[in-house]
This record gives C-alpha cells, structure tokens and sequence, in this order.
C-alpha cells in the first residue's frame, strides 16, 4: 500500500490554488527537456550570428561596432523578448514548455530579465554546471535564475477534449458533493460512453453510496447528477 504523501515526492505535477480558488495543476519540466529546448535556441542564435557578421562585415570599424551591439542584445534580450510576449523561447515552444511565475501567473519583464541576467552564473564553472546542481536539488526543477526571479518552467497546458455527457433528465445527487467528488462525478459522465458496459458497472459500484441503487441502474443515476451538476441547477 502507497504510503500518504509519497506521490506527491515522486509526482512532477505541483497543484497552486489561486486567490479566486482555481486549483491550477502544473507540470514541472526536467533538466533533459530543458536542455534540448536551450539547444534549439543557441541553433537558432547561431544562425542569426553568422547572418548579421555576415551583413555587417562589409562596413568597415561602424558595422563592427553595430554587429557587436547586436551580438549583446541578442545574447542577453533574445530569450527576455520571447518570454514576455509569449512566455516561451522558440525551442521551448518546440518542446511545449512555457516559463511562468511561482504563482501561475505569465511572467513579467523584470522576472524574465533576471531569470536570464543569472544565466552567468547558472554556466558557471563550465557547461550549466551550478545551474544543473540546483535543479537537481530543486524539487521544482529550478536552476539559479529561478529561485531568484521565482519563475518555473512548466509543461503548456493542452486543451482539454470534453465529451458530452449522455442527455438524461438531470436529477440532484441525494448528498452534498465537494469540488473534487463532484469533478470526478463529472469525468466519469463524460467518458463512459468510451467505456465498456462492464467498465462502468464497475466504476458505477464504487459510487454506490451516492446512487442508492445496483451499478447497472447506478450508470445513469450518475449521468443524471452530471446533468444537473454542469447544466440542471436552474
């Protein structure tokens, strides 16, 4: 038997409650996607080195000078620009990973730079070093610009494909119901028609208590609170 706690020690998915009492569920990203994503992005940094050293080696001292300025602000803004106007780097867009605050909420200016002004010292001694130490001893996956800016790295959420619950007269369920009771009531109203008629007889008897009745008529007493639950409480 799992001993209480134990999947939270071991699960990746951290759950944050909003002051409006949404229970947001994010999915930290490791030190291998993470890394694939950065290397996506120095390609692609590489790429727009060779470019603008190619369009500015014909202007002599000036274009040296502009190349340089350039070659700065692409190596410290680039990651700064993206972040703040989607939340995510091409090679984290490509990987599905977004950056946000400790919060949920999208990251700001001052968080991005930071996050990113730190990258010199998460590099440090060689090679991401001291930033891959952290993350490792970092349940959150964190590298140093992180704790300091408190941001996470996270999976994107997808949308969720909703399925219709089966259309039944809505009837009220006999006991109050709690948020997740009532989430869980919901999902299985949704997904039993992707169920087998075993299945849900099955599942069906582990809410007897709220049924009141055997598992095959239990089917569509769930259906029914389901009704009533996302559409029925007028």
């Amino acid at each position: 038997m799992e001993r209480p706690g134990f999947s939270e020690l071991t699960d990746t998915v951290r759950t944050h409650e909003t002051p409006e009492g949404i229970r947001l569920q994010l999915r930290m990203a490791g030190p291998v996607v993470r890394a694939c994503a950065w290397a996506i992005d120095a390609l692609i940094r590489i790429v727009l080195y060779g470019l603008i050293g190619a369009m500015f080696s014909f202007f002599g001292g000036v274009g040296t000078a502009v190349m340089l300025i350039l070659f700065f602000l692409l190596e410290w803004f680039y990651p700064v620009a993206f972040e703040v106007t989607s939340g995510a780097t091409p090679g984290k867009k490509a990987m599905g990973l977004v950056v946000i605050h400790d919060n949920g909420t999208p990251i700001s200016f001052a968080a991005s730079f930071a996050r990113n002004l730190l990258r010199a010292a998460d590099f440090l001694p060689f090679l991401y070093a001291a930033g891959l130490l952290s993350m490792l001893m970092n349940r959150d996956f964190k590298r140093l610009g992180d704790l300091a800016a408190g941001t996470l790295v996270v999976y994107k959420e997808l949308p969720i494909e909703r399925h219709p619950i089966p259309e039944v007269d809505p009837v009220r369920p006999p006991l109050e119901l709690n948020v997740d009771e009532q989430r869980e009531l919901i999902r299985f109203a949704e997904r039993s028609e992707q169920l087998t008629t075993d299945r849900q007889m099955e599942l069906a008897s582990q809410l007897s208590s709220i049924t009141a009745t055997d598992p095959g008529s239990g089917v569509r007493r769930i259906w029914a609170f389901a009704n009533w639950l996302t559409r029925g409480r007028q």
